[in-house]
């Protein structure tokens, strides 16, 4: 294990997909979805709500990669021949033994996960879902840390709706009277305060932000 080794994370939709990844040793990436980091040396998995209030939404387990191969989803599952997705091709990642993460990494607030990519370092080391994104812009991180000093929970690399237009978002933090978003990036709504570069966005126009939008919206009020 090295810090800069990569991890996957992955959503575990079911706890039979816990089993299979437990007593056979695997677990199946859409190839159309597939991620860059296919090739990552570890794979952990992040429970849905089908594994109940006490595991849902959070990283449980996790199990190092010891390759892949192309099958069709028939192949992986054949039980299910008449799935609207059977002959469609599947990443088989062949995984050693399952390992438990603790603590978890739990998500502080609902959020829809697809697939994550970090570093053992970071992950071994995270608390919480945000703790895992892996960003070289010194500027969201300096942001970031700052907000949690004070006490806000901002949410990392989210998607963001203005209009009818999708946006990943450097930072999100939820407030009463909505969002304030955080972006450095070229492509960003237009109601996002801007980070990086000349337009760097000290922490107090931040927090400044966000007491304009009735505070921030506590955790237990945005579950």
């Amino acid at each position: 294990m090295y810090p800069e080794d990569r991890v996957l994370v992955g959503v575990m939709p079911d706890p039979k997909d816990l089993e299979r990844a437990r007593d056979l040793h695997w677990y199946r990436v859409p190839q159309k979805h597939a991620p860059n980091g296919i090739h990552a040396e570890y794979v952990a998995f992040y429970f849905t709500r089908k594994f109940g209030e006490d595991l849902r939404w959070a990283i449980h387990n996790y199990a190092r990669r010891t390759g892949h191969e192309l099958v069709r989803r028939i192949d992986l599952l054949p039980g299910e021949p008449d799935h609207p997705r059977a002959q469609e091709q599947y990443y088989k990642l062949q995984l050693g033994p399952l390992r438990e993460k603790i603590p978890p990494i739990v998500s502080l607030r609902w959020r829809r996960i697809t697939f994550i990519q970090t570093t053992w370092d970071r992950f071994v080391s995270a608390r919480e879902i945000n703790d895992l994104f892996s960003s070289s812009d010194q500027f969201v991180n300096r942001v970031y840390h700052a907000l949690k000093m004070r006490g806000i929970q901002p949410e990392r690399e989210v998607e963001y709706r203005e209009g009818n237009s999708r946006y990943t978002v450097d930072l999100l933090v939820p407030c009463k009277e909505g969002p304030v978003v955080i972006s450095s990036r070229a492509e960003r709504p237009s109601t996002s305060l801007v980070l990086g570069g000349n337009e760097l966005v000290d922490i107090e126009t931040v927090h400044t932000a966000i007491e304009r939008r009735g505070g921030p919206l506590m955790i237990d009020a945005a579950l």
